[in-house]
Parts: C-alpha cells; sequence; structure tokens
C-alpha cells in the first residue's frame, strides 16, 4: 500500500463539504447574506460563489477546455453555483477513472498576476489545488457562521471524511 491521499479521495472529501454547505444554506437562506470579507467577498453568497467557480473553472483547465470567463458564471441562485460545482466533480470523476490520462503533463496558466516560475503546473498539482482550496474556504466560512451565531456544526476536517480509512 502506497502511503498517499488519492486525488479520488481528495474529490469524495470535496464532495462532502458541498453537500452539506449546500444542504445548510438550503436549511437557513439568511446566511447567504451575512458580510463576509473573506476573499474580498461582499457577503457569504459571493465567497461561495467564488469557491464553486473555482471548481468549475480548475476543473475546465485541468481537462483541456477553455475556463468560462467568471463575468459569464451565474451569481445565484445557490442551485446555480451548487450546479457548477457538480459540474466540477463531474468532470474531475472522469478524469480520475481515465486510466490513460496524463497527470504529469504539465499545463501553463494564463495570469500575469503570477510570476513566471510559478505559472506552469501538472495537471495533478492543479487538480489537488482545486479540490483543497475548497476546502480551505469551507473552514473559513465556518468559523464566520459560528462567530455571526448561527454555527453549522460543520465537521469537515479531514480525519472526519468518510473518504478516507
Amino acid at each position: 500500500m502506497t502511503a498517499a491521499i488519492t486525488l479520488k479521495e481528495l474529490l469524495t472529501w470535496s464532495q462532502e463539504a458541498a453537500t452539506f454547505w449546500n444542504a445548510h444554506f438550503e436549511a437557513n437562506p439568511e446566511l447567504l447574506e451575512l458580510p463576509c470579507a473573506i476573499n474580498d467577498s461582499g457577503n457569504v453568497q459571493e465567497l461561495v460563489r467564488h469557491i464553486w467557480t473555482a471548481d468549475l473553472r480548475w476543473a475546465q483547465c485541468v481537462s483541456g477546455q477553455p475556463m468560462t470567463p467568471r463575468p459569464d458564471l451565474p451569481k445565484g441562485p445557490l442551485s446555480a453555483l451548487f450546479q457548477m460545482h457538480e459540474q466540477a466533480a463531474k468532470m474531475f470523476q472522469i478524469l480520475l477513472d481515465d486510466p490513460a490520462w496524463n497527470w504529469n503533463e504539465t499545463i501553463t496558466l494564463a495570469y500575469d498576476w503570477l510570476p513566471a516560475d510559478l505559472r506552469i503546473a501538472s495537471r495533478r498539482k492543479l487538480t489537488a489545488h482545486a479540490l483543497i482550496h475548497s476546502q480551505r474556504h469551507w473552514a473559513q466560512l465556518a468559523g464566520l457562521v459560528r462567530d455571526a451565531g448561527f454555527p453549522s456544526n460543520y465537521w469537515g476536517d479531514l480525519i472526519f471524511s468518510r473518504a478516507l480509512e
């Protein structure tokens, strides 16, 4: 056995978190309007949009598809935002199920704000980034809603995930 966490396990963990937060916001829609400065978001819904927009755009990048421009992606409602995550998860799953997929192939990112030496990354690294990126923001969000008086009871740490044994 290799002592490693696989991208499939990270994808499952990501899906657990997204499903939890989607259900939590469906049950508590007022939380979407809470002020939120994380990632320069104006409110929680804008942060959720950032998380699921990133999921989709990274999945598109890794799979070789053009990334949908941010202005063309939905700003809401919650169901439309969650649909971006679901689409991304399906794209990642298809790639992870393909034994011939070249995860070591590198992609040059067209981000002028990144130093040139950081613009080249493998599909593997970009996928891991996408799946961990959302977890970082969900943890921030859990603290924000708790501090606002709306604890989520989010057990998002990897140790509590059913994705790993």
